[in-house]
């Protein structure tokens, strides 16, 4: 059924809905230093889905139409990998601005982004960064979206080939090299046999 009637704000889409709800998840975990698996069960119970009232909108802390199964899969992904999804995104951000600076909203956003970028069947990277993008501004003002967007684009870029090219705070492009990884084109052993 379409809405044709002016008075109704339009249906949001339940995989967009479902993303919002794992930054909330996210940012709750982190700030009331809550344990995941409580936070996703509260939102489970009480904030997604059709259990929300039609009445209920995002202002009051609900998130009508969210997939629940995405929003387990993108807190429960992002937790599990958050090591990982850090010190990707240490290499990405200029030394002037760690991780632990940032606004803690644009942590969580990077958060959910790469849980989902870095799970074992990754929606393609261009929909993920969109998808994040359109709710970072929903929740940040300025220039934090435009960051958010390069940083995504690295992170991508990163987790494809961890050896592509990041560029520094200088805009300088660097390629981080596994160093325990054999290289090719090692000098000769010019050692007398």
């Amino acid at each position: 059924m379409t809405q044709t009637d002016g008075d109704r704000q339009p249906r949001v889409r339940s995989r967009t809905a479902s993303r919002v709800a794992a930054v909330q998840a996210l940012f709750q975990i982190e700030q009331g230093n809550e344990s995941p698996e409580r936070v996703i069960n509260q939102f489970m119970r009480h904030r997604l889905g059709t259990s929300a009232s039609e009445q209920c909108a995002y202002a009051e802390g609900q998130v009508p139409d969210a997939d629940a199964r995405l929003f387990g899969i993108v807190v429960r992904g992002a937790m599990a990998r958050q090591d990982r999804i850090d010190a990707l995104l240490h290499d990405i951000l200029p030394a002037s601005w760690p991780l632990a600076r940032l606004d803690p909203v644009l942590r969580a956003i990077m958060h959910a982004a790469g849980g989902e970028m870095t799970g074992a069947d990754p929606v393609p990277a261009r929909v993920i960064i969109n998808e994040y993008m359109d709710i970072a501004h929903g929740f940040l003002a300025g220039d934090e979206p435009r960051m958010l967007n390069g940083v995504l684009d690295a992170l991508s870029r990163r987790i494809n080939d961890p050896t592509a090219p990041v560029a520094d705070a200088d805009g300088v492009e660097t390629i981080v090299v596994d160093e325990e990884a054999p290289t090719t084109d090692a000098a000769p052993d010019t050692r007398p046999a």
